[in-house]
C-alpha cells in the first residue's frame, strides 16, 4: 500500500496549523534541508533577511516569539495553489514587546513545496508599519580614523 504524497496546498495548510498551535518543531519538519527563505524589510526589524537552513529558520521563529506578543489577529483570507507553488494572503496584528506599539500587517507569502518539503518561503509584508512599531535602527558611526564629510578638505 502506498501513501499519497501531500499536495503543496496540504503542506502549507499543515505548516500554518502547526505554527498556529505553537508546534514550531512540527512546522520546521515541513521544510527541506536547504530553503530559499527571504523576508525583506527595514534594518530595525530583527527578523528580516535571508536564511537557508532549518537552524536559521528556527532562529527566525524564535526571534518572532521574543520580539512580539502573541498575535492579536492572524487571518489567512486567500490561498492560491498551482503545482508546487502556493500563495497565501492574510493579515496579522502584533504588539512589539520593546515599545508596546502594535502594527497591522497585510502580508503575502510565496511558498514552494517539492518532495523534500518547503523549499521556498518568501514573505512580503508591510515593512513600513512593522518598522514604525520598532525602535529606530542605531545610527552608524564612521570607523575610527575615518573622516566625516564636514572634515573633508574642500576642492
Amino acid at each position: 500500500m502506498t501513501t499519497a504524497v501531500p499536495t503543496a496546498r496540504e503542506v502549507v495548510t499543515s505548516f500554518f496549523d502547526r505554527y498556529g498551535s505553537g508546534d514550531i518543531a512540527g512546522a520546521l519538519d515541513l521544510f527541506a534541508e536547504h530553503v530559499d527563505f527571504r523576508v525583506g524589510g527595514a534594518a530595525n526589524v530583527p527578523w528580516v533577511g535571508g536564511r537557508s537552513t532549518k537552524d536559521e529558520i528556527a532562529d527566525f521563529f524564535a526571534v518572532l516569539g521574543q520580539e512580539l506578543s502573541p498575535a492579536e489577529e492572524f487571518i489567512i483570507h486567500t490561498t492560491v495553489a498551482e503545482g508546487q507553488h502556493v500563495v497565501v494572503l492574510g493579515r496579522s496584528r502584533f504588539e512589539v514587546r520593546a515599545t508596546g506599539r502594535t502594527f497591522t500587517n497585510d502580508f503575502a507569502l510565496h511558498i514552494s513545496v517539492t518532495d523534500s518539503g518547503i523549499t521556498v518561503y518568501h514573505m512580503y509584508e508591510d515593512s513600513h508599519a512593522i518598522s514604525s512599531a520598532f525602535p529606530p535602527a542605531p545610527v552608524r558611526q564612521p570607523a575610527a580614523g575615518g573622516t566625516s564629510p564636514s572634515a573633508s578638505p574642500e576642492c
